[in-house]
């Protein structure tokens, strides 16, 4: 199945798609500019010797729990995912991102991550704002958008990537990493419309 007929798919019913990354942050690049998202290329900083950012670079350069990061040169934003390369899933009910930091299992933290999100004394942490003009792929940075549909040439499968169903808006992002409970270590970015 290609990127493109994935990202038709009807996502309103299905269970969460856990999105892991190889060990630098996740994004969440919009559908529109998905086909420009190098990731992480020889011609950039980390993985060449060049002196200018490729996206993976800028996502990398992201400070604090989240923010925003250009997209090419065209002027799309991704939403970046800082700090760790958690396993990901994004809960749209909520309009967050749940991030697995320690758990015993997806469920439990599902459970802790609700708990958190309707607690009003959780402590959020303000990481700026985003812009998108509508659904995003959340994807391990260090991959190609393009390459997306294209199986890994050493071994079986398919970059993992998850559907993020937005409208197209200004979003405030805001994070938080809490201890729920004894076993589980909540992460969470949300995004909130931005009042106009």
């Amino acid at each position: 199945m290609s990127i493109w007929s994935f990202v038709a798919a009807d996502v309103s019913d299905a269970a969460p798609v856990w999105v892991d990354a190889t060990g630098g942050p996740l994004v969440v690049v919009p559908v529109s500019a998905l086909a420009v998202w190098s990731g992480c290329t020889e011609s950039g900083v980390m993985a060449g010797d060049a002196t200018a950012p490729d996206d993976y670079d800028r996502a990398c350069a992201v400070d604090g729990l989240a923010g925003a990061a250009a997209v090419g040169n065209g002027g799309a934003q991704a939403l970046v995912l800082a700090d760790e390369p958690a396993s990901s899933c994004y809960l749209p009910e909520h309009r967050a991102f749940l991030r697995r930091l320690a758990a015993d299992s997806a469920d439990g933290l599902t459970a802790a991550a609700q708990t958190v999100l309707a607690d009003p004394a959780t402590e959020w942490e303000e990481c700026g704002s985003w812009v998108s003009d509508g659904p995003g792929v959340l994807m391990d940075s260090a991959e190609s958008g393009a390459g997306l549909d294209a199986g890994y040439p050493a071994r079986d499968g398919m970059p993992a990537h998850a559907l993020v169903p937005l409208p197209a808006g200004r979003w405030r992002v805001r994070a938080t990493h809490t201890r729920a409970d004894e076993v589980n270590w909540v992460g969470l970015v949300r995004i909130l419309p931005l009042d106009t």
